[in-house]
């Protein structure tokens, strides 16, 4: 199969206009038309619709579309392999990642890589709410959850540490928690499902943050917010040392209970498709974020 026209048709499928995805490969629009219509006669199906007015992705085109991102990162890799193709890279990378994260860390790093890539279009879904990489056709997403599904491949990001920490008024107003069983005496500020949380420390004795047997209890889906209202003297909040070590070192958030952490062993993962080949430009991303963030993480410093 043709990869120039599977290269113009995710192109196309991206950006929603065949011209413009055409000047991008260096072909006049009557050329991309061409092509375009020729990859559909050779798969049997019109994969986008066109109207004098718009592009938009047909049912079959939409499906069709992560097979030809596979098949283009096929050659991508074969050719990489070999020590050829071409020297930069360029596209469309698809990343996910959780919004508090991006924001203190890869927003702020992102111009050097894309200086050092000009060919390349990030397309960032930033939620502190996970996406589904296969259905949602994304190249690349970060995780700071346990690496548990098999469909899935990873690399070590960084150790993510959890911690409990409040705000100094709250802690004045209602007291220090001693024991882990004080904490059901406290206001706890709970993220998404509520689940209780094992915590342990350097002796190995577990305890549990259980936001459903607190005095009270906040509920809240954004890891920002959390932070702003732990601040706020809202309560007591588990969080990921990276999140909350600016605002332990200035004294506006103190450790509770600082002999404990999580349990679990979270990692923070970049993870993608164990079905996809590890094409050039999620590669090289990886390998930028790793030497960026990974070798030498901010909040351990």
């Amino acid at each position: 199969m043709d990869t120039d026209g599977l290269r113009l048709f995710v192109l196309a499928a991206e950006a929603l206009n065949i011209s413009a995805a055409g000047r991008r490969l260096g072909m006049a629009p009557a050329v991309a038309s061409a092509k375009l219509a020729k990859l559909e006669h050779n798969v049997g199906a019109d994969l986008l619709h066109r109207t004098t007015r718009k592009v938009s992705l047909s049912v079959e085109g939409a499906d069709f579309l992560p097979f030809a991102r596979e098949m283009i990162a096929q050659e991508d890799a074969a050719l990489a392999a070999l020590g050829k193709g071409a020297a930069h890279v360029s596209g469309t990378l698809r990343f996910a990642a959780p919004s508090t994260f991006a924001q203190l860390y890869i927003a702020p790093i992102l111009p050097k890589f894309l200086d050092a890539h000009p060919e390349l279009t990030l397309d960032l879904r930033l939620s502190d709410l996970q996406f589904d990489l296969i259905e949602g056709s994304y190249d690349l997403a970060l995780r700071n959850a346990p690496l548990l599904d098999t469909s899935l491949k990873g690399r070590k990001l960084a150790d993510d540490t959890r911690i409990l920490c409040a705000s100094p008024d709250y802690l004045a107003e209602h007291g220090a928690p001693e024991e882990p069983e004080d904490l059901t005496r406290h206001s706890l500020i709970a993220f998404r499902d509520r689940r209780p949380r094992a915590m342990k420390n350097s002796q190995g004795t577990v305890a549990m943050f259980d936001p459903e047997a607190a005095r009270s209890q906040l509920i809240m889906d954004d890891g920002l917010s959390q932070k702003r209202a732990t601040l706020a003297g809202a309560g007591i909040s588990l969080n990921g040392l990276w999140s909350v070590h600016d605002a332990l070192a200035s004294g506006q958030l103190t450790r509770v209970l600082p002999s404990y952490e999580a349990a679990e062993e979270n990692v923070l993962w970049l993870i993608y498709p164990k079905s996809n080949v590890l094409s050039p430009k999620v590669r090289v991303f990886m390998d930028f974020l790793i030497a960026e963030i990974g070798k030498n993480p901010p909040w351990k410093h």
